[in-house]
């Protein structure tokens, strides 16, 4: 392993950590913008300080573990959520070499992955909990995330498909002449859309849904465990983020500008939209929410990969 490699596995968990933590100032600021109000704007310039000092205010306040829950399971749960998303970013290509792992020939599969392995952080926060709302909460996000996954995976297909490879690098590469936003328009939307179920953002935050179910699955956690799920979930935003723009918009393909400018001006946008979606929509039944992805969502994807399918066939014939 280079010592570029080693460099790599020590700076990007620090980065993501990093930006996860700023996003929560950021969100705060933009929804402040779209709802015409002030935002934080007293601990810094700008308010900027305020995600440090809740930084700092969340380490100091009482790490309480239930007398009722199942402490190792209580405390492994959160570790997981983090775990996972931050080992995603392993073979997300910035440039052509840059990622940790970039020549990973299935990248792609490790990053489905781990975001399979990320529904056991919530389904274990539930569950160990002793609580019938943690409970409650931990159940609708299993059911939530494992079904989106599904028409996520099945969406991510027909990018397969005209690339040939798992290679995240081969996609982005893929892509020289023609963003696969366009020819996989149908497969974008249903990605995007099963991102924000995965990620469980609003509108899609059934599984901490306020109104029925407290906090939802993370409802008996407090101080730092409490905060992890919180980075993990801004982190979460990040990595779907980037992988929308490695997937459908040329990873760090674009002219003039150099390829990290270019990638971190796209993930940057795609950001923002998952932010003011939040403020935008209002969040729909949990049946509706399962009811979109059965019976609009997979017939979509399945389409899509027929539709693919044949176009690719009718090219090679020709």
């Amino acid at each position: 392993m280079t010592l570029l490699a080693l460099v790599g596995i020590v700076i990007t968990p620090l980065v993501i950590l990093g930006l996860a933590t700023l996003l929560t100032w950021v969100e705060r600021r933009l929804l402040g913008v779209w709802q015409n109000r002030c935002g934080p704007n007293r601990v810094g310039p700008g308010g900027v300080l305020q995600a440090a000092a809740d930084g700092i205010k969340i380490l100091f306040k009482e790490d309480w573990t239930p007398p009722f829950a199942d402490k190792g399971v209580f405390v492994l749960a959160p570790a997981i959520g983090m775990m996972t998303v931050l080992l995603s970013f392993a073979v997300i290509p910035l440039t052509f070499s840059s990622s940790i792992a970039a020549g990973l020939n299935v990248g792609l599969l490790f990053v489905l992955a781990m975001m399979g392995l990320g529904v056991y952080a919530v389904v274990l926060a539930g569950w160990a909990s002793n609580s019938k709302f943690a409970l409650l909460g931990g159940m609708r996000a299993a059911a939530q995330m494992i079904s989106y996954e599904v028409f996520m995976g099945l969406a991510l297909m027909g990018v397969v498909m005209m690339t040939g490879s798992f290679s995240l690098r081969d996609i982005v590469m893929a892509q020289s002449g023609l963003w696969f936003v366009l020819p996989q328009c149908v497969g974008f939307v249903v990605f995007l859309l099963a991102g924000i179920a995965e990620t469980h953002r609003l509108p899609f935050d059934l599984p901490e849904g306020e109104n029925e179910l407290g906090a939802g699955f993370h409802t008996e956690y407090s101080g730092m465990k409490f905060g992890m799920f919180f980075i993990a979930e801004y982190a979460g935003i990040v990595l779907v983020s980037a992988l929308i723009t490695t997937l459908y918009l040329g990873g760090w393909q674009g002219p003039i500008l150099p390829a990290p400018i270019w990638f971190t001006l796209k993930t940057t946008v795609l950001i923002g939209f998952f932010i003011l979606l939040r403020a935008a929509l209002p969040r729909p039944r949990y049946d509706q929410l399962m009811a979109l992805g059965w019976k609009i969502l997979l017939p979509l994807s399945l389409l899509n990969i027929v539709v693919t399918g044949a176009v690719l066939l009718l090219h090679t014939a020709g």
